[in-house]
C-alpha cells in the first residue's frame, strides 16, 4: 500500500485530499495517484513479485471522482516511455488539476437543475437509480462546464477514477463499467446507456467525452507495453473493466441473489443484490459488477455506532456486557414499544431527534432502560428492512445476512438483526473487500475465457 500524505508529502493532501476554503468542495491531486502506481509497482518489483505470472487484473476506484483528460492526451498515454516513471509522462495531461471526489458537496444548485431538466427527484431516480446527489459525477461535471467553460472544451475524454486507473494499465482511454457508472445521476440504469436528457443538462457534447459504457465483466484488451517492457508482465495479460468500490465490495463479498451485507460501523450500510429493484428517494440502485441482468442497492444510514454507544452509557453504565443483558431480558417486538433514534440528521430517511411511541402508538418521553435498549437495535434494524424492501428488495429463503463492523461482534445484537430479517447471520471479514473483488472479477472473466476456447477448440 501506498499512504498518500505519509510517502508523498509533496502533494500536501490532508486524508489524501484537499479541502477547500468553502468547506464543501473536496478535491485530490490527479498525477498523485498516477505518482502512488509508480510507487506501489516499483515496491512490488523490488520485493521479487513476479509480474510474468499475471494472467489478468482489474481493480477499483473511490466512487463518483472524475478525471479530465487534456486534449492529445491519449497519444502521450499510449506512447509513455518505460524508460520514465508514468506520473512523469502524464503530467501535462489533465486539464484538471485535481479531481472532485466523493466527499464533495459544492453542487446543490447543478443538483437541482439536473433534477428540473428530467421532471424531478423521482423521475431521475427512476432514470438513472439515484435522485440528485451532490458528490454524483454529472453534477460535478456541470459545475466544471459552468463555471470553466473553456477548460471543459480542452477535455477530450473524462473518466471516472476506476476507469482512469484501467487506462493507465491500458494505454488507451478504458470505458466506463454499468456498475460505476450507475453512480453519476447520467446512465439509464435499464437500458444501460447514457440517459440524453441528463447529459443536455449536465454539459454540451458530454457522450462524446464519456464515451460508450461497457458491462462491468469486459475484457477492455492487453496490458499496455509499458508495463511488460518496465516490470516484466506478460504480453498476453489481460485488463477486465475496473469498476467502484462499493461493487468491487459486493463482487468481495460474494453476495449472491437475496443476501444483504450490513457493515455496522459509525454509520450503518447495506448492500443488497436485486433483481427487480424500485429506484426511491433514499437509496442507491446501480447495475450489479457481477451479473449485469440484476442490480444491487445501496443505503446508508448516518446514526449508527455513536447512536448506539450514546444509549449503551445512558442505559448501560458504558457496559456492552449490561447492554447484552438487557438484550435478553425484553422480548422480541419490545412489546410494541418503539423508537426512532437520530442524534445527527439522518440521510434514510431525513429526519433528526429521538421519537418514542409506545404500544399504544402514543408518543411518549421515555423508556424504561432495557426497554429503551432493544427499541434502539430493533428500530435501526427494522428501518434497514423497510427501506431495503421500498428499493425491491425480498426476503427470500435462502436469504443470507452478511454481518461486518464493530456491532457484528455483539452475538445479541445480531440476534435482533436475524430476527428482524427471518434470515440467518452470519459475521464476514471484509478487509480490503474492494481489491479481492477485484481480484475475483479478473479470474472470472478469465476463467470464462479460458471455458470459451474449450468449447471453441473441444466442442
Amino acid at each position: 500500500n501506498v499512504h498518500f500524505d505519509k510517502d508523498l508529502p509533496e502533494f500536501k493532501t490532508q486524508g489524501g485530499v484537499y479541502i477547500h476554503s468553502d468547506r464543501l468542495t473536496v478535491t485530490s491531486p490527479v498525477l498523485m495517484w498516477v505518482k502512488a502506481l509508480d510507487m506501489i509497482l516499483e515496491k512490488m518489483k523490488s520485493s521479487g513479485f513476479n509480474f510474468s505470472q499475471v494472467r489478468a487484473l482489474s481493480g477499483a476506484g473511490q466512487q463518483h471522482g472524475s478525471v479530465y483528460w487534456k486534449k492529445g492526451s491519449i497519444e502521450i498515454l499510449k506512447n509513455a516511455s518505460s524508460e520514465l516513471p508514468l506520473h512523469q509522462s502524464l503530467k501535462a495531461c489533465f486539464s484538471v488539476a485535481n479531481s472532485p471526489i466523493w466527499m464533495d458537496s459544492s453542487t446543490a444548485s447543478q443538483c437541482s437543475a439536473l433534477e428540473k431538466a428530467v421532471g424531478g427527484a423521482q423521475r431521475l431516480a427512476s432514470i438513472t437509480g439515484s435522485r440528485a446527489y451532490e458528490r454524483f459525477t454529472g453534477n460535478q461535471i456541470a459545475k466544471i462546464y459552468s463555471q470553466n467553460p473553456e477548460v471543459y472544451m480542452q477535455t477530450e475524454r473524462i473518466s471516472l477514477v476506476s476507469s482512469f486507473a484501467a487506462s493507465l494499465f491500458l494505454g488507451a482511454y478504458a470505458p466506463i463499467d454499468y456498475s460505476d457508472g450507475s453512480g453519476m445521476n447520467l446512465l439509464q440504469i435499464w437500458e444501460k446507456v447514457w440517459s440524453a436528457s441528463c447529459l443536455d443538462a449536465c454539459a454540451p457534447g458530454l457522450e462524446e467525452k464519456l464515451g460508450c459504457p461497457v458491462p462491468s465483466h469486459s475484457v477492455l484488451g492487453p496490458i499496455c507495453p509499458y508495463y511488460s517492457q518496465r516490470y516484466g508482465f506478460s504480453p498476453d495479460c489481460k485488463v477486465v473493466a475496473f469498476t467502484g468500490d462499493n461493487p468491487a465490495s459486493l463482487a468481495g463479498m460474494r453476495l449472491q441473489e437475496g443476501d444483504i451485507a450490513i457493515s455496522l460501523g459509525t454509520s450503518d450500510t447495506l448492500f443488497l443484490w436485486i433483481q427487480e429493484p424500485t429506484p426511491a428517494l433514499e437509496g442507491h440502485i446501480l447495475c450489479n459488477p457481477v451479473d449485469s441482468r440484476t442490480y444491487m442497492a445501496l443505503l446508508c444510514f448516518k446514526n449508527g455506532s455513536l447512536m448506539r454507544e450514546r444509549i449503551r452509557d445512558d442505559c448501560a453504565s458504558g457496559s456492552w456486557d449490561e447492554f447484552s443483558k438487557a438484550l435478553s431480558s425484553t422480548a422480541a417486538g419490545n412489546n410494541g414499544n418503539l423508537g426512532f433514534y437520530f442524534d445527527v440528521m439522518e440521510i434514510t430517511p431525513e429526519a433528526v431527534g429521538i421519537h418514542r411511541f409506545n404500544k399504544d402508538n402514543q408518543k411518549v418521553s421515555g423508556f424504561p432502560k432495557e426497554v429503551e435498549i432493544r427499541a434502539l437495535i430493533e428500530g435501526q434494524f427494522m428501518a434497514k428492512r423497510i427501506h431495503a424492501e421500498k428499493l425491491g428488495y425480498k426476503v427470500m429463503s435462502r436469504t443470507r445476512i452478511l454481518a461486518t463492523g464493530g456491532a457484528s461482534h455483539n452475538k445479541k445484537i445480531l440476534q435482533v438483526l436475524s430476527d428482524v430479517f427471518n434470515a440467518p447471520v452470519y459475521t464476514i471479514d471484509t478487509t480490503n473487500s474492494a481489491c479481492l473483488g477485484s481480484a475475483y472479477r479478473a479470474i472470472h472473466v478469465f476463467s470464462f475465457l479460458f471455458l470459451l476456447c474449450l468449447v471453441t477448440f473441444f466442442p
